[in-house]
C-alpha cells in the first residue's frame, strides 16, 4: 500500500478482537500500520491494544472517553492516520462516521449502515454531498458481501451453469441463549434499533442475495414475530421476495431456535434455475497443508444437460470449496480504495438496501412493501 499514514480501530468489542485484528494481521503489509485504538472505556481499549501489540508487532497508542487528551476528538486530529475502522454499536456509528469524515478521515464502517433506511439514506447524501467530493473514502464493511463463497456462487449463475434464476431461498435459524457472548453486550441486551438481532445479523443473508442474485430484490411481503421474549423487540422473520426479473424466493431468518440443533436443519441458501441450481452452505473441509479442518462456503452446482431431442440427460455436478475470509477481503479492498483501486465492495447504497429488506419484512405485517420505493422515501 503505497498510503504510508496508518489506520485505527474505534470500537473494542468481540469482532473489533476476533475478526479485524486479524484480518489486519493477515494483510501484512497490504494494511497500513496499526497506530491507535479507541473505546469509550480505557480499560477495553487497552486490551485492545495488548491484542493488537501480540497479533501485529506494534503497539498502537491508546484512547478513550472522559479524559480530553486522549479522547476520540485527539485520535481524529493526528495527522500521522488518514483512516478508521469503525466497529461501534449500531446507533452511535452515523455519528461517528460523520465525524470521522469531517476530520478528514476515510471510513471503513461495520455494517449495518445505519438503523433504518431513513437515517441510512441521510447518512449516504450527507458524505456524497459533502465528504465524496474532497475525495474521502467511505466502505461499508459487509464481510458477506467480500466472501468468495457468494462470489463464486453469482459467477456461476452469470455463465448459465443453471439457466436462469426462477426461485430461490435463504434459510439462517440461530440459537441464541442468555450465555451467549453476542448476547451479553449491553446495547444488544437492550437494543435501541429495530429488530435486535435480525438486524444486527439478518442484514448478512440479505447481502449475500444481493450478491448472488443476478437482479435486484423490489419488492416484500413477510411477518416478524418475537419468540423468545429476552431477544425483543423481534427475533424471528418469514418473508416472500419479488426480484425485478420476475423471480422470487423465501427468506427465513430466526435467532429463536429451541435448541442448538435446529440450527443444522435445512440453513443456507437455494437458488434454482431453469436448468439447474446450485447450494451454498456453511461447513468444514480439511485443509490439507495443516492438516486441520476449516470452516468454508461449499458451493455444490448441479446442472441439468439435454440431448439434441431435448430429453433430460445425466446431471453434472461441480463443487467449489471457498475458505472464509470475508472481513480480511473487506479491509483488502477498503485499503486499495484509498490508492484509487476501486472494486465496487463496501458500497454505502448496497448496504442500505441490505437495512431496507430487513426493515420492510419488520413491518410489513403481510403487506407488499415496494423496496424501492421504501429507500426513496426515506
Amino acid at each position: 500500500m503505497s498510503n504510508s499514514a496508518g489506520t485505527a480501530i474505534l470500537g473494542a468489542g468481540i469482532f473489533a478482537r476476533e475478526a479485524h485484528l486479524p484480518a489486519l494481521q493477515k494483510l501484512g503489509p497490504l494494511a497500513p500500520k496499526l497506530k491507535a485504538v479507541y473505546s469509550r472505556s480505557e480499560k477495553s481499549a487497552r486490551e485492545l491494544a495488548v491484542e493488537a501489540t501480540t497479533l501485529l508487532n506494534t503497539t498502537p497508542d491508546v484512547y478513550f472517553d472522559v479524559n480530553p487528551s486522549l479522547n476520540l476528538d485527539a485520535l481524529l486530529a493526528r495527522p500521522d492516520i488518514s483512516s478508521v475502522i469503525i466497529v461501534l454499536p449500531i446507533t452511535q456509528q452515523p455519528s461517528i462516521i460523520l465525524k470521522a469524515l469531517a476530520a478528514g478521515k476515510h471510513v471503513l464502517s461495520e455494517k449495518p449502515v445505519a438503523p433504518d433506511a431513513a437515517s441510512g439514506a441521510k447518512l449516504i447524501a450527507q458524505y456524497e454531498a459533502r465528504y465524496k467530493p474532497k475525495g474521502l473514502v467511505w466502505r461499508v464493511a459487509e464481510n458477506f458481501e467480500a466472501e468468495p463463497g457468494f462470489i463464486a456462487a453469482s459467477r456461476a449463475i452469470a455463465a448459465g451453469k443453471i439457466g436462469k434464476v426462477t426461485f430461490f431461498s435463504s434459510r439462517t435459524v440461530n440459537f441464541i441463549d442468555k450465555d451467549s457472548k453476542w448476547y451479553n453486550t449491553p446495547w444488544r441486551t437492550i437494543p435501541d434499533y429495530q429488530g435486535g438481532f435480525l438486524l444486527d445479523g439478518g442484514v448478512h443473508s440479505v447481502a449475500a442475495l444481493r450478491v448472488i442474485l443476478p437482479s435486484a430484490m423490489t419488492h416484500l411481503s413477510g411477518f416478524a414475530s418475537l419468540n423468545k421474549e429476552w431477544l425483543a423487540p423481534h427475533d424471528t422473520i418469514n418473508a416472500i421476495i419479488k426480484n425485478a426479473d420476475g423471480s422470487h424466493g423465501i427468506l427465513e431468518l430466526s435467532f429463536a431456535a429451541p435448541s442448538p440443533s435446529r440450527s443444522d436443519a435445512g440453513q443456507g441458501l437455494v437458488i434454482t434455475g431453469t436448468d439447474g441450481w446450485l447450494q451454498v452452505q456453511q461447513t468444514l473441509a480439511r485443509d490439507l497443508i495443516h492438516n486441520v479442518e476449516k470452516s468454508v462456503f461449499r458451493i455444490t452446482i448441479k446442472s441439468a444437460t439435454r440431448g439434441a431431442n431435448g430429453v433430460l440427460g445425466p446431471e453434472k455436478e461441480e463443487v467449489i470449496d471457498e475458505p472464509i475470509r470475508g472481513v480480511e477481503l473487506e479491509q483488502a479492498s477498503f485499503f486499495a480504495a484509498l490508492d484509487g483501486k476501486v472494486d465496487g465492495l463496501g458500497s454505502p447504497l448496497g448496504a442500505l438496501k441490505d437495512v431496507a429488506v430487513i426493515e420492510a419484512a419488520l413491518t410489513s405485517g403481510g403487506e407488499l412493501v415496494d423496496l424501492e420505493k421504501l429507500i426513496g422515501q426515506s
